[in-house]
């Protein structure tokens, strides 16, 4: 079994029910650690997380500090954890070791091959579809994801192979903390302004995360995207190896893009490949979750696993929670739940629907996620909504943000062009007002990174009501 850091022997997670938190947790259970951890409350990991023996609190109270008589040797926090909390102010107090969640993930990547995959979109896709390449590869990586797989349902794991993927999170700039053996960056695109400032600083933590990466490591670029490509640059002229991906490579170990074509399942991608032609088979619909499964590809190499094996594993991908995830029809709607909060994202998501709906048309509810991306481009997202047929916008979820007066979805909404728009900031309506708007052969999509996820089953059950459609 590897080795633990001595310090996470006995850790204490708050906010052990979110994704990457859970994450942490699974892996530490997994190599022998005593775990506790608290939450605000119950969620689906407990279950699994109580079954592997973490002692888990409902609320946060510095007494949930003392689920073990020795006490922990170190709190686990996320940038979201504030100093008044009551579990942290106690740790502070007792002097008990604080680590950020990326530092933990960086003691438990010691010893092993790693690779991180970052970028403003895609990285919790291309993350999965790595893992589960090397997975098929009979390699078995270690794990952590921002999302659940839909082949296990685990977002973590402890595996035996010597390898650790990770999804690297640049939202805080906690991936700093990293050291890849491999990293790959998708796309670089100005997001989390709230956090970083200005698109400048934005930019300039990919520079610096690239400079983490180990001395003859690898870059994995997408030349595709104009910043990311200028990354790789920067990278080769400070001495990084660099390997890109995209239609307009040149180098001889890149791999060349040469076609796209979309299928009702999926897709396929045609890539050259120093000097060989590999058709890559992908079960997700896009053009954006092809070139994701590239990414992996070179990613996978690099690592040592066979060619062939990775292309039959990233063929077999059957995609990630909230990622174009099929909640289920009623008569013949198909209603689906995206993650997608970004413009870019959301373009993306709903060209790649369009294909999926064939001659049906398009359904989304979109849910804005956070007060200050709603404000800096609800322009951008109108447009990006108005590749839909009918659009319902949601209210703003604010998560960890206060409400901001004017900043409504009602923003975005004004804006929409192309797509027939309704605003709907009643929450409890948005079901049925779905389901008032759709047609049979449509296609539904749930998309946003709140709390929208729950209304796919509310959809499907109005629509069952009803006979199978509006």
């Amino acid at each position: 079994m590897t080795e633990l850091p001595e310090e996470l022997r006995r850790a204490h997670l708050i906010g052990i029910g979110g994704a990457g938190m859970s994450g942490i947790a699974r892996i530490l259970l997994a190599r022998g650690a005593k775990v506790s951890g608290s939450d605000a409350k119950e969620s689906r990991a407990f279950l699994t997380l109580r079954a592997q023996g973490a002692e888990i609190a409902i609320g946060q109270r510095a007494e949930n500090l003392d689920a073990f008589p020795e006490g922990p040797s170190a709190v686990v926090v996320s940038t979201a954890i504030k100093e008044t909390n009551p579990e942290l102010a106690a740790a502070r107090d007792r002097g008990v070791t604080v680590l950020h969640r990326a530092q933990a993930l960086a003691g438990l990547m010691a010893g092993h091959r790693v690779a991180c995959i970052a970028g403003t979109h895609g990285k919790t896709s291309t993350t999965s579809m790595l893992t589960v390449a090397l997975q098929h590869c009979r390699l078995d990586p270690s794990f952590a994801i921002g999302g659940d797989l839909n082949e296990s349902g685990a977002n973590a794991h402890h595996g035996e192979g010597g390898l650790f993927v990770a999804e690297a999170d640049e939202s805080d700039g906690s991936f700093l903390t990293y050291s890849p053996s491999v990293a790959v960056v998708t796309n670089v695109e100005p997001d989390h302004l709230d956090h970083h400032g200005t698109a400048e600083a934005y930019v300039a933590v990919f520079t610096e995360f690239v400079r983490r990466i180990e001395p003859g490591g690898l870059l994995v670029a997408c030349a595709d995207d104009g910043p990311a490509d200028e990354l790789a640059a920067r990278a080769e002229a400070e001495g990084v190896r660099v390997q890109r991906y995209g239609h307009s490579v040149t180098g001889p170990d890149d791999a060349k893009v040469l076609s796209y074509t979309p299928a009702p399942d999926g897709g396929v991608v045609r890539i050259s490949l120093r000097g060989t032609e590999i058709d890559l088979r992908v079960a997700l619909p896009g053009e954006h979750m092809a070139l994701n499964a590239v990414a992996a590809l070179l990613a996978g190499l690099e690592l040592g696993a066979p060619l062939d094996g990775l292309v039959d594993g990233l063929a077999a991908f059957g995609g990630v929670r909230r990622r174009f995830e099929f909640k289920g029809r009623s008569g013949d709607v198909r209603v689906y739940d995206d993650y997608a909060h970004h413009p870019t994202e959301v373009a993306a998501q709903l060209r790649a629907v369009r294909h999926a709906a064939g001659t049906g048309r398009v359904v989304v509810l979109f849910q804005p996620h956070l007060y200050s991306r709603t404000k800096t481009f609800s322009a951008e997202f109108a447009e990006a909504l108005g590749l839909a047929d009918e659009v319902v916008v949601l209210d703003v979820f604010g998560a960890r943000e206060e409400p901001e007066p004017g900043v409504t979805g009602a923003l975005i909404a004004d804006q929409v062009t192309g797509a027939s728009v309704r605003y709907e900031p009643a929450f409890d309506r948005a079901a049925v007002l779905a389901a008032d708007l759709v047609k049979p052969g449509d296609l539904v999509v749930t998309m946003g990174a709140g709390d929208v996820t729950q209304l796919g089953p509310e959809i499907i059950a109005e629509l069952d009501r009803r006979g199978g459609h509006g």
